[in-house]
């Protein structure tokens, strides 16, 4: 993506410098604009540093075509991350009186404002009408978080989370072709009990799960993620249901089974749970611990007894030998749509990794290979088969 970023000046002008670092990573290009204010509380030189890219505080410093005009043609989006109440004023009013402005008032893309500033300034009517005006020109507005605020005051005014206005960017960006869609996902590890502070659990840091969330939501689904314990915020737009053992993983998928139209069980499930919890600490006392186990519920074909029709269910096959052979054992013995299986034996991919390679199984076509790619990459090819063989499937 290309991205037009403008900071203007206020205090949070330095929590852009993560926003910048965040989409450098994901490898979108950017070009960074600065009000001569933003340049006050932190160096043109920082953006530049942390972005690779160029830096552009007057509409003078350009060397293609005139400035404004140049730039917003360029982007794909523009974003201006923070937003006084001084240029939010200044473009809801037309004013074209620097680099920023200037450019916001060329630009005819999508285009998001993210408004951070003192609480009595923000509540301000003047504010809040200048804020509606933008809206009712299309802008996109990424409301400000209550709190702590830098000048000592609290309340509705802080710089959001970053995550949330990349959320905001995708969203805009990406097609909404799972419109009218309710989707399901399950993320994560399951804990089984053996005592009060032992588990039997596995290695699913929950990435891939939570990224086929975030994507569905961007798309335009309406998400249920089922979580098992992870360390991930939950994605904006979706709503999260935490639980921790299977069974109770098991009674929140199938209690939701009803209304969803996509069925992802992205969540690495325990085949087995302690037969007998112990209600206190097990002491260190013997040489040999014996435990009982016993199978867990199998909610995918729980899920498989009872679907609708018309429902699409997709499993996922962590396995670390005879990969698609295991896969379809599984695809075939559960009665799915599609099967995504994965090497967890490898140490590049998988596991805790942000990148993993799988083979997508399903009843359309031959086994695709996916080769060494982002989770998010994988996602989102992952929900475009999804949504090519669901309408198939109607």
């Amino acid at each position: 993506m290309k991205v037009l970023l403008a900071v203007t000046g206020g205090i949070a002008a330095y929590k852009a410098v993560e926003l910048v670092s965040i989409l450098r990573k994901r490898k979108d290009e950017i070009k960074v604009l600065m009000t001569e204010s933003a340049t006050k509380f932190i160096s043109p030189l920082t953006f530049s540093a942390v972005g690779n890219t160029e830096v552009y505080t007057n509409e003078f410093d350009y060397t293609g075509l005139i400035s404004h005009t140049g730039l917003s043609a360029w982007a794909e989006i523009m974003v201006i991350a923070p937003a006084t109440a001084n240029t939010i004023a200044k473009i809801a009013n037309g004013i074209a009186d620097n680099i920023v402005t200037a450019s916001a008032l060329a630009f005819k893309g999508p285009k998001i404002v993210v408004p951070a500033m003192n609480v009595r300034m923000y509540e301000n009517p003047v504010t809040q009408d200048n804020i509606q005006k933008l809206l009712n020109y299309g802008w996109t507005i990424v409301d400000p978080e209550s709190g702590h605020l830098a000048d000592g005051e609290e309340g509705k005014g802080r710089y959001p989370d970053n995550a949330k206005i990349v959320f905001e960017i995708e969203s805009l960006l990406t097609r909404k072709d799972m419109g009218g869609l309710r989707v399901l996902v399950t993320a994560g590890p399951t804990r089984e009990a053996i005592d009060p502070v032992r588990y039997i659990s596995n290695r699913s840091s929950g990435k891939m799960g939570y990224e086929i969330a975030k994507m569905a939501a961007i798309r335009g689904a309406q998400v249920d993620l089922v979580s098992g314990p992870v360390n991930i915020p939950a994605p904006f737009k979706v709503k999260r249901y935490e639980v921790e053992s299977v069974q109770e993983m098991a009674e929140k998928v199938l209690g939701l089974l009803e209304n969803e139209d996509v069925v992802i069980m992205a969540a690495a499930v325990s085949d087995y749970k302690v037969e007998r919890v112990s209600d206190q600490k097990i002491k260190k006392i013997n040489e040999e611990l014996n435990l009982k186990l016993i199978k867990t519920t199998d909610i995918l074909l729980e899920i498989s007894k009872r679907r609708r029709s018309n429902q699409f269910v997709v499993g996922f096959a962590a396995e670390t030998q005879n990969l698609v052979e295991n896969a379809k054992h599984k695809f075939e013995s559960k009665s799915l749509d599609m099967i995504v299986a994965n090497d967890v034996s490898r140490k590049d991919i998988g596991f805790e990794s942000d990148y993993d390679e799988v083979f997508i199984i399903s009843k359309t076509s031959d086994p695709v290979h996916v080769e060494r790619m982002t989770k998010r990459e994988i996602a989102n090819l992952l929900l475009d088969m999804v949504v090519t063989q669901k309408g198939e499937k109607i």
